[in-house]
């Protein structure tokens, strides 16, 4: 599925689960953009989640809405260039899962970024549990329509996909040409022949990376970011034994940046006549 349909399915869900519909952003809250984006997530909102407002308050009148994957102080003074005051990030904020600041509150970084924040009244709000949880998640969807993949999207097993013969190495190339990244790792024969890929972007986990490779049997295994003493070893080990997987590690924050491109359109159907722009945060890392 393209981009466009992906998008037309989600409207058609929410027109048919009754999602809140609003005449024009203008003058809205934080909390009713909140509300409008969680009103046809299934579960949503969560009781215990870490989709919650990381700086501001949530009766802010929003002025312009920035989507990113981590808010940055870069991200944060592009937002305020634009005018914006609102940032729907899918990550962390403040360096942990849980944003818990308590350690954090004499660490000179924390303190000028928040005071950043709070001198130019931004918002930050986490937009991770329900991006994920949306039907289908909107994570997968940016990557997947990135790389040209979209018409592979399988919804009744959405972390494979299937595709033509290919070879490990073309793989790369198109990973790399889809989601602008510079280099990537991996494990394997860079002309293996690849038909079922197990797609994993973010940071799964070692348990739940190795119990899917257990579960499918891919013959390659692609991830945002990994423990190299979990999942990489299991994949070594599993070569050294004859086994032909093969494995690419993209890095967390461009494995998951499409899917908050992927929302733009969407949080301009649930709030129209508010300004919504992507900025990504991109790669922390550079390579020689």
């Amino acid at each position: 599925m393209k981009r466009r349909e992906f998008l037309a399915a989600a409207v058609g869900m929410g027109v048919v689960g009754g999602r809140t519909e609003w005449k024009g952003g203008q003058g809205m809250t934080v909390k009713q953009v909140i509300d409008a984006l969680l009103s046809d997530i299934p579960g949503a909102p969560f009781p215990s989640t870490v989709d919650t407002i990381k700086a501001g308050s949530p009766d802010v009148v929003v002025k312009g809405i920035v989507t990113t994957m981590f808010a940055t102080e870069a991200v944060i003074n592009k937002t305020i260039e634009l005018g914006a005051n609102f940032i729907i990030a899918h990550e962390p904020t403040f360096y942990n899962h849980q944003d818990e600041t308590n350690w954090l509150v004499d660490d000179p970084v924390f303190k000028h970024k928040k005071e950043l924040l709070d001198q130019h009244g931004i918002v930050v709000w986490r937009f991770h549990d329900g991006l994920h949880s949306h039907q289908p998640d909107g994570v997968r969807v940016g990557i997947l329509d990135a790389v040209g993949w979209g018409k592979y999207f399988n919804a009744k097993n959405p972390t494979v996909v299937e595709v033509p013969s290919v070879s490990m190495g073309d793989v790369i190339e198109m990973m790399k040409k889809g989601l602008g990244i510079e280099k990537v790792r991996y494990i394997g024969d860079k002309a293996q022949a690849c038909r079922k890929i197990l797609l994993l972007p973010g940071a799964a986990g070692g348990r739940r990376q190795i119990g899917a490779v257990q579960q499918e049997r891919p013959d390659l295994l692609i991830v945002g970011e990994l423990s190299e003493w979990e999942t990489a070893e299991y994949i070594r080990d599993a070569r050294y034994q004859g086994g032909k997987i093969g494995l690419i590690v993209l890095g967390h924050s461009v494995s998951e940046e499409p899917g908050l491109e992927w929302l733009v359109p969407v949080v301009r159907q649930r709030v129209p006549g508010i300004t919504v722009t992507h900025i990504a945060s991109g790669s922390p890392f550079s390579f020689e």
